[in-house]
């Protein structure tokens, strides 16, 4: 099948100039994973609640235990999907990891223990092969000029699976008090064929051609070019080899330079709330009874409205990377603020018990009469604010390791995605007053944190322009 899309690839390359190549790749990079994470970010939001709702005596897991062992496997596949990516390339690890996304989702439709914690592990290893792949091919298709954009371009393709897979969700579950078997079957069914098309759209990529790919300084491309040297193909192994060894070992020695232990804090930050926002809180709202018979359809609005948050974000935001006129850190304080904010509203308005409470839901009032509005403003300023740090910290980041990206970028995932684990077990636990004291706790030390990086930053770039 790949050998079959570079002959497409050749065929239609005479048509589009090498550019357009290269923007068409990002786009079709763009929506392979919308359509992927249409369906597991879709499954990520609802399945505490669909689980709570599966009448079976045989199972005995839980969605927050599932989300903690994909993060936490996540992390430590980090370490080696680079090499992955570096010997069958990034198209195809795209391919099986997003097959293995798809396995994941369709578990549900016949729920087993085994086989649901099985798919975990394996979702978690999938994930790092894919972040990897997907970094790799934005950047062998950029420029210096067209990073920015691409990025954008990029983010708000994946963004957008925020609003399709929860508004099926509303429109499925709509007037639902509980979810029948039927229910969870019909909508695991149509978000895993949702997966699969993702998946097969990678195979749209065209491979880039050797003499004009330009990708930014120190990016290496893991993508094959179209080039028949015989004598190359015979040096690839090796040269592979040494190339996946190479990235383990800038990697581990990036972890403990100074820049990147001092974002380690934003960046653990940005996991903890990753889960908060993208499990608990979808959660919390379902569970919520005084919200009448459609709190379970509310799940999907809320993912809308966080969907709305990020792309706002990641648009103005984005934009004024450009323009860095004043700095990142405005930015991630306007981020801290909108938290807070959330927060604040949150522990007014659900109850402490919500992301514990029973299938039937709780029947318990926090401190103000549980609103509808204010719960989906909340879930707009979480996406708003999310969307203020993952910018500037990808933007940081590849300002402070542009000579070593691909590493950096897999200690950034490496951090996130094990901060992400630990908050999805705690909150098997910890009632919401507790969850959200850590997230203020957090925030505060993270913007604090990023503040100075900026700083150091700021110099590294100084002393990069003088010479």
């Amino acid at each position: 099948m790949a050998e079959n899309t570079g002959v497409l690839g050749h065929q239609n390359s005479a048509s589009m100039s090498p550019e357009g190549k290269k923007l068409w790749n990002i786009i079709v990079l763009g929506f392979g994973f919308m359509f992927m994470f249409t369906a597991f970010q879709t499954c990520g939001n609802i399945e505490q609640t669909v689980i709570k709702s599966f009448n079976s005596t045989e199972f005995h897991g839980s969605g927050y235990t599932s989300m903690a062992i994909i993060y936490g496997v996540f992390s430590a596949s980090n370490l080696i999907a680079p090499s992955v990516v570096a010997v069958i390339g990034p198209q195809l690890s795209m391919f099986f990891s997003g097959l293995l996304y798809s396995c994941y989702i369709a578990v549900f439709i016949y729920l087993y223990t085994w086989s649901f914690y099985t798919a975990s592990v394996l979702v978690g290893v999938a994930a790092a092969v894919l972040w990897t792949a997907q970094g790799n091919v934005l950047a062998i298709n950029s420029s210096d000029s067209t990073i920015g954009r691409n990025s954008g371009i990029f983010w708000s393709l994946l963004q957008f699976s925020l609003f399709f897979g929860n508004l099926y969700i509303y429109c499925s579950w709509h007037g639902h008090v509980h979810i029948t078997d039927r229910d969870r079957q019909t909508v695991f069914i149509s978000l895993t064929v949702i997966s699969l098309v993702g998946c097969f759209l990678f195979f749209l990529i065209r491979k880039p051609d050797p003499e004009t790919s330009s990708a930014p300084e120190g990016a290496e491309s893991l993508l094959p070019s179209d080039s028949g040297d015989g004598d190359g193909a015979a040096e690839r192994p090796a040269g592979l080899c040494a190339q996946a060894l190479d990235a383990f070992v800038k990697a581990c020695k990036m972890f403990v330079t100074k820049e990147m232990l001092l974002l380690s804090v934003s960046i653990g930050y940005t996991g903890l709330e990753l889960t908060f926002y993208s499990g608990v809180y979808g959660t919390c709202i379902g569970a919520m009874t005084r919200f009448g018979g459609d709190a379970r359809s509310l799940i999907g609005i809320s993912g809308i409205c966080i969907g709305i948050g990020e792309i706002l974000g990641g648009g103005v935001f984005g934009l004024l990377n450009k323009s860095n006129r004043f700095g990142r850190n405005p930015v991630v304080l306007l981020g801290l603020l909108t938290h807070y904010v959330a927060f604040y509203l949150i522990f007014l308005n659900i109850a402490s018990d919500a992301p514990l409470a029973p299938e039937a839901g709780t029947d318990l009032e926090a401190f103000i009469t549980p609103s509808v509005g204010v719960a989906l403003l909340c879930s707009f300023l979480l996406g708003l604010g999310d969307s203020c740090f993952n910018t500037q910290l990808l933007s940081i980041i590849g300002l402070l390791f542009r000579d070593n990206s691909a590493p950096a970028f897999a200690v950034f995932k490496f951090i996130q995605s094990i901060m992400a684990a630990v908050a999805f077990f705690y909150s098997n636990y910890l009632l919401l007053h507790w969850q959200l004291l850590i997230l203020v706790v957090m925030g505060f030390l993270g913007t604090v944190s990023f503040f100075v990086a900026e700083w150091v930053a700021q110099a590294s770039r100084r002393d990069y322009d003088r010479f």
